[in-house]
């Protein structure tokens, strides 16, 4: 736990430390004001109300209530600055934690559920908040104020103390038990909170799928599931609590009996006057309630320490892939392609095996193969989402490994299959990647891609909100949308993956004739099951198994009549005769 404190003390700025521990002092001096009142109640009892001696009453309760009203004063001064530190860090710490998720690898994402993240951003990073605004200052109270009273109450009657602090080291035992077994159960809770968002996410953002396949008894139920075991580990932890309370709560209760028996006797015996009896009634509760509090800021500590765990852990995380210290600066790509004996292993797994070849500047390069023969990896490889596990990829000449990633990535346009459109206007969407483009411009691209016509006839036309995901558009649209952004930011490199398989053979063939003529040169890089979108490649590549089975252009291929050639009999309704 130490280490989690000191993680978010180090995210500090220095004026929130400096205004923290002001706060922090101000809760000691008001700890220490706690013990005025009794004092001056005991020289109301023993010298005013005993003998009655009318004189001081008023001077007595002026510094009464003045010494209320400072303290009341300090303590929400001291909350604000609280609230104030405790927002600030938390607001650091999120934007932190987001640049961080930003630079991320795209095998981190693989290995983390959206779900979680969220949680992590938003639950976990509540409790520590939380820790800074209200338990490390909870537990200076209470430390000080059991200390502050214990004290002045030996000066008053050292007896009747000792015998009331006496009780304290069972409250002590019983709460280090107490801290010992919820941690655990923490942790179960934490993973139960996290297991119940990513179902609640993933269900979200699937609606449609569920809708289509009319799952939605099935996804109630999972859910239902999950909150189940989040509700059942929550309530194992107050199980656990509520075991420990009572004996909690009846040992800080016995200090009040103790109070009235002993301080009665002292009383009877004159070894105590009644105001100093008032003294003791007045803060035994001094000596108590931290015991009894004690329990519920362990319980506290607990939560925080188990999401400051999880908060941490994304902190500190490191990406694999980074820029080489000794990258070399290329400020304009020219587009040459080259796979020198890449072989590529994901785990355990041989997603490539010694693939081989090169494109030049401006080329056409198109990719196919059986489901899983590793051609979305090349791309992945291209654009340095992973490294390879043998041989090396070469854009310009230049091994991907010694460009800067910003200057890499910016050079490769990319439009998948899977299309993600962001909840912004068309005109956002398709200038996402280059936000100087003109309207104009935008509709240039749009135009390329077959887009600017639907786009034009939506409501508000190019400032047309898109839902999230691309709500409301076709698939085709949508898979054109993704292309007119890819084309925008002029890349050197085009990258398509099955960009074109929910259009029409028209607009298909619309598309490549614009995609011959774009207004700067590019190289091309296909990746498809259609032949006619990639007949007119400069080179096919035929994957099987991770590896390259057939290359060659679309006749040479024909005439090897294997993988590529029973793809066009199958796709044209052709004979092997017909097949030239």
């Amino acid at each position: 736990m130490r280490e989690q404190i000191k993680w978010l003390w180090d995210n500090m700025d220095p004026k929130s430390r400096r205004r923290h521990i002001a706060a922090l002092c101000i809760s000691v001096f008001t700890c220490l004001l706690l013990l005025v009142n009794p004092a001056l109640t005991r020289r109301l009892i023993d010298e005013v109300i005993v003998p009655q001696n009318p004189g001081p009453l008023l001077g007595i309760l002026a510094v009464m209530l003045s010494v209320k009203m400072g303290r009341e004063g300090l303590r929400y001064l001291m909350v604000i600055f609280l609230e104030k530190d405790s927002q600030n860090v938390i607001y650091n710490l999120r934007t932190r934690l987001f640049e961080k998720l930003q630079y991320s690898d795209v095998q981190f994402f693989d290995s983390h559920r959206t779900g979680d993240l969220m949680t992590r951003m938003s639950a976990d990073l509540d409790w520590c908040r939380h820790f800074l605004s209200y338990i490390d200052y909870r537990i200076i109270d209470a430390v000080c104020t059991f200390l502050f009273a214990g004290v002045y109450l030996f000066t008053v009657n050292f007896k009747m103390t000792l015998m009331l602090i006496a009780i304290t080291p069972a409250l002590l035992v019983i709460s280090k038990f107490f801290s010992r077994h919820v941690r655990p159960r923490f942790v179960a809770m934490r993973e139960r909170l996290s297991d119940m968002n990513a179902a609640a996410q993933e269900n979200i953002a699937g609606n449609r799928v569920v809708k289509a396949f009319a799952r939605e008894e099935y996804e109630k139920q999972r859910f239902e599931e999950k909150n189940l075991a989040f509700m059942e580990s929550h309530l194992r932890i107050n199980k656990l609590w509520l075991s420990f309370y009572p004996f909690i709560e009846l040992l800080a209760n016995s200090m009040m009996l103790v109070t009235v028996f002993v301080g009665g006797l002292f009383i009877i015996r004159g070894e105590m006057t009644p105001g100093e009896m008032s003294v003791f009634t007045g803060l035994s509760w001094a000596l108590s309630n931290p015991m009894r509090e004690l329990g519920n800021l362990l319980n506290d500590l607990q939560r925080f320490s188990t999401s400051a765990a999880k908060v941490m852990e994304l902190y500190f995380n490191k990406p694999r892939i980074v820029d080489d210290p000794e990258a070399s600066d290329h400020p304009a790509a020219k587009g040459a392609i080259e796979f020198r004996n890449v072989s590529f292993r994901r785990e355990t797994k041989q997603i490539l095996r010694d693939v081989s070849f090169s494109v030049s500047p401006g080329q056409t390069v198109a990719v196919m193969g059986p489901t899983g023969s590793g051609k979305t990896t090349l791309i992945h490889l291209l654009a340095r989402f992973y490294d390879v596990s043998e041989g090396s990829v070469l854009v310009d000449g230049c091994d991907v490994k010694k460009w800067k990633l910003h200057q890499l990535r910016h050079a490769i346009g990319t439009a998948t299959q899977d299309v993600f459109l962001f909840s912004d206007t068309a005109e956002g969407n398709v200038a996402f990647g280059d936000q100087s483009l003109t309207l104009d411009e935008v509709k240039d691209f749009s135009r390329r891609a077959a887009a600017d016509e639907f786009i034009s006839h939506l409501p508000e036309g190019y400032d047309t909100i898109i839902g999230e995901r691309g709500v409301g558009l076709s698939g085709g649209q949508r898979q054109r949308v993704a292309l007119a952004r890819a084309l925008a930011v002029r890349p050197a490199i085009l990258v398509m993956d099955d960009t074109t398989s929910a259009v029409d053979s028209e607009t298909e063939t619309y598309i490549q004739r614009q995609l011959r003529s774009l207004p700067f040169e590019c190289t091309k890089f296909i990746i498809a099951q259609r032949i006619s979108s990639m007949r007119d490649a400069d080179l096919i590549l035929v994957l099987k198994d991770g590896q390259i089975a057939e290359r060659g252009t679309h006749r040479e291929l024909l005439e090897k009549k294997g993988y590529y050639w029973q793809t066009y009999c199958l796709q044209y309704g052709v004979t092997e005769k017909e097949a030239v």
